[in-house]
């Protein structure tokens, strides 16, 4: 299952105690103390896993704690160190601080790491206290306690190209003929519910990851159909593919659907931002490439295999300002040119150009 938000409760390991002590051996008098310090309380640390696609894990395991440091020893001993915990999340997860909503830290490349809760520092022994006149102290400190914290995450899935459409425009069947991502495909509305990851070879080692959300309907920055919830996934996309339904079978006339996609990707930064409560700027600095709406995009005019498709290709051509590209997601006409546009479009952008 796939899922995209967590709450988590994190814990540092508390520090040991320091040990009061005195030297007990023969023939050494007045031996004086010997109390070691406690150890430091390990830290939890969140790890980005690229073989980690969701976090669904955990959703059965809302609290982590790393090791508590034990206490010191006589003999000068220190006691051991708590362990660190590692927690391990997706590529592209948003670690929040739920009391204060702000970003600690965006885990948008592999093997990147945060620590969010640190440990307690280990207390002193008494060995620490002796002074000329003090020369037999009984004091020692105790541990600190670990930092605790409150975490809320959200992941947006890292793709080069986002496909965007109205309920069965035929995303699915898209993806799953340029790749090997096999999601849910009926003959009714909103069969995806939830982001589809899939990779599609364009040849020559090339490669191109493709995320495919659920289909936008027409006031979804208000909440109709399934809302805008989806649509922080191709925030981090680097090119949008409007898939429409150039036959017009949901009864929506393609141009008419254009519009409708591009008035919601236009909506989206300031729907998301009251969604959540929360400024923009704290919400997603990276984010604040102020609209969807502004991404690099182009047309994919499916469903040409029908002869009311064909038909309305020379009109879509005319009336849209970017490239249109004829293709059958059911037959796989078109895609090798859709393919490459793609590509070439991901090729020209900046190394780094992510919301």
């Amino acid at each position: 299952m796939f899922i995209d938000e967590a709450s988590l409760l994190v814990k540092g390991g508390d520090g040991g105690h320091g040990c009061v002590s005195f030297r007990r051996e023969k023939y050494v008098p007045r031996g004086g103390p010997d109390g070691g310090d406690g150890g430091d309380g390990g830290s939890v640390s969140l790890l980005a896993d690229p073989a980690i696609d969701t976090l669904y894990e955990l959703t059965f395991r809302h609290q982590f704690a790393a090791g508590s440091g034990r206490p010191g020893q006589g003999k000068n001993k220190t006691g051991a160190s708590g362990e660190d915990l590692v927690v391990r999340v997706p590529v592209g997860t948003l670690v929040f601080d739920a009391a204060t909503g702000l970003l600690l830290r965006d885990l948008d490349k592999p093997g990147e790491s945060v620590c969010v809760a640190t440990g307690g520092r280990g207390g002193r022994g008494n060995k620490h206290f002796s002074s000329p006149t003090n020369r037999a102290p009984r004091q020692a400190e105790q541990g600190q306690a670990g930092q605790e914290r409150k975490l809320r995450l959200e992941l947006k899935l890292l793709a080069d190209v986002g496909l965007v459409g109205l309920p069965n425009a035929g995303k699915s069947t898209l993806i799953t003929r340029v790749s090997n991502a096999r999601p849910k495909i009926a003959n009714y509305p909103f069969t995806t519910r939830y982001p589809c990851l899939g990779i599609a070879d364009v040849g020559g080692y090339r490669r191109l990851v493709v995320a495919d959300i659920p289909g936008l309907i027409e006031g979804a920055h208000d909440g109709h159909g399934l809302g805008i919830e989806f649509l922080r996934h191709i925030e981090r996309t680097r090119v949008i593919l409007h898939v429409l339904d150039a036959a017009g079978v949901d009864g929506t006339p393609p141009i008419e659907a254009y519009h409708v996609l591009r008035k919601e990707l236009s909506l989206y930064p300031c729907a998301a931002a009251a969604d959540s409560g929360l400024k923009s700027e704290i919400r997603n600095p990276k984010s604040a490439i102020a609209s969807l709406a502004e991404r690099p995009h182009i047309v994919a005019a499916n469903k040409i295999d029908l002869p009311e498709g064909r038909a309305t290709l020379d009109e879509l051509r005319s009336a849209l300002p970017v490239e249109v590209i004829p293709i059958s997601a059911a037959t796989g006409e078109g895609l090798p040119a859709l393919l490459a546009a793609l590509s070439r479009m991901v090729d020209a952008l900046p190394a780094k150009e992510l919301g």
